[in-house]
């Protein structure tokens, strides 16, 4: 494949590419509309966040899956029922470098973007590499 094939947008920062992906489940929502989110996205999971934005969790494909094979019915639970605590972030004013350190050290698929103590949105492997070779082979990444 030659690199004419591959489609580059000029995504070169952090906020540029968080704006694309503003999912994000609220606290008190079904969890039955969160597994059709999940399904019909591209994202295989999303922050939780409260009334006023800040990050209090997280729900992947696997927390819903976890939830289904213990037998619970997904149409009964909130998002804080089904997610996992976990807090890990990205400012919104880190390198592309810096994100993708803190994914491979993590073992993310998704990182949630944050601008003041709110989420503002979500990065992924996919955008980070589509960001990357978007830059240009011959320049440094910072």
């Amino acid at each position: 494949m030659s690199l004419h094939a591959i489609a580059t947008v000029g995504l070169r920062s952090i906020q540029q590419i968080a704006k694309l992906n503003d999912f994000r489940f609220h606290h008190g929502q079904n969890g039955w509309a969160i597994t059709v989110e999940l399904l019909t996205s591209s994202l295989p999971g999303a922050p939780v966040v409260d009334s006023k934005g800040h990050f209090i969790g997280f729900i992947s494909q696997f927390d819903v899956l976890s939830v289904l094979e213990a037998g619970r019915d997904v149409s009964q639970l909130t998002a804080e029922e089904i997610m996992v605590q976990d807090h890990i972030a990205i400012k919104i004013s880190a390198t592309l470098s810096e994100a993708v350190k803190l994914m491979k050290e993590k073992h993310f698929l998704v990182l949630p973007v944050e601008q003041d103590g709110v989420i503002i949105g979500c990065i992924t492997r996919q955008d980070l590499l589509r960001a990357w070779v978007g830059l240009g082979l011959d320049q440094k990444v910072s």
